[in-house]
């Protein structure tokens, strides 16, 4: 009697029928009844018909009619490895299992597709009732690949197995963890030295005026070099906290490296700039901080003798390139993937000698990722080092 009818149009006439009802309650007369109830359900199998008409005349079928989609579809379409095990073997695994396990893994004991000692009991151990806790997989897939495992109950006996790449998560803890570690190392070393030449100027020693102004300029030389670090570490943690919102302002580059040049008083700089060099699209304060970063460590490390050579040019695609090259030792091969990590030195004792906080090159590569830039590192050992970069020009919709 009520095939075809929906829910919401069978909850329709049910309400009609109540506030007919009602009526009859309140006036004991039948004919306003049965007006109410006619009246009303007339109405909602209108409304009724003409939902149905119209969604027959549009041609999209009915939720009811729409087959059901197959288990191989949807597996294949999940991003993450899933498996179908059955009977402690693997009966379905979708392509990035198998790209992950092997091919092989569909019929395979599931202990023989995940070589895991951890994993072993749970996949084919009793499953106990609720959401149990994932186990933590390393070096499946390949030695620095982290997953997460969880198993599920399916129907008729059935687990469901998923597993969950870890590795960046874990790459970014790590990173978190050497970061604090190292910044606290960076920090502790010369609040202890600071520390030990004051307890040593409260003694004997201060009575000496040639001690105690030597131990005054190494205390004032560490303060100043915990005072650098705050201050980029601050100015990291800014960048980063911008590094979503995209520079727009136009700034000319060419202005912009003849005020940091005038503001360095060591070492030389040579600037080679092309012509007609239109401005990029960035945020000034930080360019400004890029270029200090760049030409400070080309004076540092560099050689005495050579200048620091500045160059700017328009290249092709809209897109700026800046570069920075001292002639100094140089850095072998297999520091220059490294250079841009923070707290990384090839060289910590002349790094820290120079008054380097190993942050510099971080700071830079992360001012180029806010302005959607290139950063590229090329070296020589004995000729010396090229910090090469590519910025939009304003306006320009090309990206590195």
């Amino acid at each position: 009697m009520f095939h075809g009818f929906g829910l919401r149009t069978l909850t329709a006439i049910g309400i009609v029928a109540i506030a007919a009802l009602a009526v009859f309650l309140l006036g004991h007369d039948i004919q306003p009844t049965l007006v109410t109830l006619i009246g009303g359900i007339a109405a909602v199998l209108a409304a009724a018909g003409t939902s149905e008409a119209e969604i027959a005349e549009s041609g999209v079928p009915a939720a009811e009619d729409l087959p059901a989609p197959a288990l191989d579809d949807v597996l294949e379409v999940i991003v993450e490895p899933i498996l179908i095990v059955a009977g402690g073997r693997v009966v379905q695994a979708n392509a990035p299992a198998r790209a992950l396990l092997g091919r092989h893994i569909v019929g395979e004991d599931v202990r023989m597709a995940i070589r895991h000692p951890a994993a072993a009991e749970r996949l084919v151990g009793p499953i106990a009732p609720g959401v149990t806790e994932p186990i933590d997989l390393v070096g499946l897939g390949t030695l620095d690949q982290r997953w997460q495992m969880r198993v599920g109950a399916g129907s008729d006996g059935q687990r469901i197995v998923q597993l969950i790449d870890q590795t960046n998560n874990y790459a970014a803890e790590r990173m978190r963890v050497d970061f604090v570690a190292n910044a606290s190392h960076e920090l502790r070393t010369p609040l202890a030295s600071i520390l030990g030449y004051i307890e040593t100027l409260n003694e004997e020693a201060g009575d000496d005026p040639a001690i105690r102004a030597r131990f005054l300029k190494i205390m004032d030389d560490e303060a100043r070099r915990m005072q650098r670090l705050v201050e980029d570490l601050i100015s990291l943690s800014r960048i980063e906290a911008e590094k979503y919102r995209l520079p727009d302002r136009a700034v000319d580059l060419t202005d912009l490296i003849e005020e940091v040049r005038g503001e360095i008083t060591k070492g030389e700089v040579l600037v080679e700039i092309a012509d007609g060099v239109p401005p990029v699209a960035g945020d000034r304060v930080q360019l400004s901080q890029m270029l200090h970063n760049l030409i400070g460590n080309g004076i540092k490390y560099g050689s005495k003798d050579a200048p620091v050579t500045v160059r700017l040019l328009q290249e092709q695609a809209g897109m700026i390139r800046l570069s920075v090259a001292d002639r100094g030792e140089g850095i072998a091969p297999e520091h220059l993937p490294r250079l841009t990590e923070r707290f990384y030195r090839v060289d910590p004792g002349r790094s820290r000698a120079a008054g380097g906080t190993g942050l510099g090159l971080a700071i830079v590569k992360h001012i180029v990722e806010r302005h959607r830039g290139r950063l590229d590192i090329t070296s020589l050992v004995g000729t010396g080092t090229t910090v090469s970069i590519l910025l939009p020009a304003h306006g320009a919709s090309g990206r590195a």
